[in-house]
């Protein structure tokens, strides 16, 4: 069974930066892309960036630029380094496994933007 567990929100004012990281463990060689995905209170959870195994990146629209996905596969961990950080970037930030078409989720770790 995929264990994923993030670490790295906290409180951060605008322009700031911060790191998330996401610790995976349990069969986690069948997963073919790791993903970080955000949600604020009333709304959809929404994708932020994914990674596949072989390295292709993709990044919402609205944090192309500023937020970067990595992945370490020696440390079975996934990054997420966020740059130039907006309110609006405030949320509960979610790790993701794909496995074929189950999806894995973390527990969420909340990043909180001041302005």
């Amino acid at each position: 069974q995929v264990q994923l567990v993030e670490s790295g929100g906290g409180l951060v004012q605008a322009g700031g930066s911060l790191r998330l990281s996401c610790a995976a463990s349990g069969g986690i060689f069948a997963i073919n892309r790791w993903g970080w995905y955000r949600q604020v209170p009333g709304k959809q959870r929404e994708l932020v960036a994914t990674i596949t195994t072989g390295g292709t990146t993709n990044y919402a629209d609205s944090v192309k630029g500023r937020f970067t996905i990595s992945r370490d596969s020696a440390k079975n961990t996934v990054y997420l380094q966020m740059n130039s950080l907006k309110p609006e970037d405030s949320a509960v930030y979610y790790c993701n496994g794909l496995i074929i078409s189950s999806n894995y989720w973390g527990q969420g770790t909340q990043v909180t933007v001041s302005s």
